[in-house]
């Protein structure tokens, strides 16, 4: 494949590289990686083609989008992603904000246990940045979420805006945070309208909506987990929406198995590990690095637009684009079918 092609996304007139760049690295995801870093890796990613990249508030809180707008805002013809549902605010009173803004009606029925007030992701990021997140997907809070955003990224606009992981915070995201969205497209102050999660039960209701254009779903359709396609990518073909694919290494497993044994964050079943080594096994007897045919695969559904790569150096850059430009033979994937390691109903390049 060309990773460098521009593909329509959606019916939105936006049009993305089939490789793009996740900017929750140059946040700061588990180790420090500083703002000269950062820029040199998106720089890295620029000079190779890429011209999708992928932010949030969250990441870092607030670290990646300020380092992507300085790296980005002198440049042109590029594509852009941040996302809305989570706020910034002064880490000293997160905890007491983050209060008043969860409505009670979003407690979660998960374990009987309320919606926490603060986002719950702060031990995965290593560099302070002043601020912390607290959930927040209000039509007010949305509005509010996009301009503090341009504001980080020194930019007047951006192309696509998700509603990032409304899984706690359903009712609020459907009736508040997405008329919000919808209103600002209509508006003109984004082009495409999306949310993005780790599941694809809950985007698929959205889908239904018909007020989408694309969808970020993470880890839940790549070579160890095709759930998405149960479900999500079949409805958003039959719509015409873009699927955007993340987390197609699973955190690290399908990257390399023998040295990364995380699936999802977490440590990964001895099961898991297997399997993703036995792929491994048979994509080294076609002579191809098992992350190729892990960044590839998803491409091959016709609702996948575009897949992101987490990048946090010009190393990591010049990697991802050598291995989506691998090219990889058939065989390969018909030795995974034949040795029960994929499914032989499920698309694949």
């Amino acid at each position: 494949m060309d990773p460098f092609e521009r593909v329509p996304l959606g019916g939105t007139g936006v049009t993305v590289t089939r490789l793009g760049m996740g900017l929750a690295p140059i946040g700061g995801l588990f180790t420090p990686v500083g703002d000269a870093g950062a820029i040199a890796a998106v720089d890295a990613a620029w000079r190779h083609g890429v011209r999708f990249f992928d932010t949030a508030p969250l990441y870092g809180a607030g670290l990646s989008e300020r380092r992507t707008g300085a790296a980005l805002r002198d440049r042109d013809d590029f594509v852009l992603a941040t996302k809305v549902g989570r706020r910034l605010v002064p880490a000293r009173n997160a905890t007491e904000v983050g209060r008043r803004m969860v409505p009670a009606r979003n407690a979660t029925k998960v374990g009987r246990r309320p919606v926490p007030a603060r986002d719950g992701t702060e031990d995965l990021w290593s560099e302070p940045s002043g601020t912390a997140a607290v959930w927040d997907f209000s039509a007010a809070g949305v509005r509010t979420q996009h301009r503090e955003s341009l504001e980080r990224l020194g930019l007047d606009s951006v192309d696509v805006l998700h509603l990032h992981d409304p899984d706690d915070h359903f009712a609020q995201a459907l009736h508040d945070a997405l008329p919000a969205l919808v209103e600002l497209r209509r508006e003109g102050a984004v082009r495409a309208v999306s949310a993005g999660m780790n599941q694809s039960a809950m985007l698929t209701a959205f889908a239904r909506t018909g007020h989408f254009d694309c969808f970020l779903l993470a880890g839940r359709y790549t070579l160890l987990d095709q759930s998405g396609l149960a479900d999500l990518l079949p409805e958003c073909a039959r719509r015409g929406i873009s699927v955007i694919c993340g987390g197609v290494y699973n955190s690290g497993l399908l990257a390399d198995p023998d040295r990364n044994r995380t699936f999802d964050y977490r440590t990964a079943t001895p099961e898991l590990v297997a399997k993703a080594r036995a792929m491994g096994d048979v994509c080294a007897r076609h002579g191809v690095p098992l992350r190729a045919a892990a960044l590839q695969f998803p491409l091959a559904h016709p609702a996948v637009a575009t897949v992101l790569i987490g990048m946090r150096s010009a190393e990591e850059a010049a990697d991802a684009a050598a291995m989506a430009a691998v090219e990889l033979p058939g065989a390969l994937w018909h030795d995974l079918i034949r040795a029960g390691l994929l499914d032989p109903e499920v698309p694949h390049p």
